[in-house]
């Protein structure tokens, strides 16, 4: 069965309102929720800093929802310590009753790793981080006691307790980079994300990443896959909500008639998805949310 969900950007918006939409989102039956990792919006602007830290309001959407799945895509490796971070998950889990999930990205927005005085190194080296961050999640989310040496992290003797309420918190891996992002995927993740691609490219990287999976000796099946769209049903709203990248995104945008929308979700389905996530931000269309819901026959 195609998993839907919405992933909800940070920026712009207030807590309180961010609780209103969460609970919207549930009510129409929706499978997932996710928040996103950045510290400043997505315009790129030096001044436009106006955007909610990500632990704490992936908290907030545990304790705020009952039913659905919580995730992040995708935590920003060199912003935490991911043994700092898979305790952060671990009580989110236990706060939500067992629906936790932790998204991992070798980060991008240099502008934030700036202004904070994170080093920004290399993508190689933000890569590298990625593996082994994984590698120290998983060993700390899904095992007693967690050993790791590596050129980045060290884990020694380490405990994660209590443990999570799942056995298994999946972790995902977000990007589409086919060297190293997606081979990491192959070798640490239960799930991998990739925001904004038509549905050819989304089947192109797919099967990318089985080739990965078999070099690693991972079944591929064993990965779940999510996508994450835009909703604009016309022009204007596409516009509207992505202003200088909105050419940039319209391949993954969904928009047109209900059925037009539809049928698109339905290559995406036959591209490899699993998951369908909606991306939205503030100021928030929970009218479009609601009209989707109906077309897919969620509520």
């Amino acid at each position: 069965m195609t998993r839907f969900g919405v992933h909800v950007g940070l920026q712009h918006t207030h807590p309180d309102e961010l609780r209103t939409v969460w609970r919207r989102i549930e009510d129409l039956g929706f499978h997932w929720i996710s928040v996103w990792d950045h510290f400043y919006g997505a315009t790129g602007e030096p001044d436009d800093a106006e955007c909610l830290e990500a632990v704490a309001m992936h908290t907030a959407l545990a304790l705020e929802t009952s039913r659905v799945e919580v995730g992040c895509l995708v935590y920003s490796v060199g912003y935490r310590h991911p043994a700092v971070l898979a305790k952060a998950i671990t009580t989110i889990d236990l706060l939500s009753g067992g629906r936790a999930s932790i998204g991992l990205g070798g980060g991008w927005a240099e502008l934030e790793y700036r202004a904070y005085g994170i080093p920004f190194p290399s993508a190689g080296v933000r890569l590298d981080q990625l593996s082994e961050a994984a590698a120290c999640i998983r060993g700390l989310l899904h095992t007693e006691v967690a050993d790791f040496d590596g050129r980045h992290f060290t884990l020694t003797n380490a405990r994660n307790e209590p443990r999570p309420a799942q056995a298994h918190i999946p972790i995902w891996i977000g990007g589409g980079g086919e060297k190293k992002t997606l081979r990491v995927a192959a070798e640490h993740a239960d799930g991998w994300n990739i925001p904004f691609v038509a549905p050819e490219t989304f089947a192109h990287k797919g099967r990318v990443l089985d080739e990965h999976c078999e070099a690693v000796g991972r079944t591929p099946g064993d990965i779940r896959r999510a996508v994450n769209l835009g909703l604009a049903w016309d022009d204007d709203s596409l516009r509207q909500q992505f202003g200088a990248i909105a050419e940039f995104v319209r391949p993954g945008v969904l928009g047109g008639s209900d059925q037009e929308v539809v049928d698109r979700i339905g290559t995406y389905v036959e591209a490899g998805a699993d998951q369908v996530n909606l991306a939205i931000r503030a100021p928030f269309d929970v009218d479009s949310l609601e009209r989707f819901a109906g077309a897919l026959g969620l509520s």
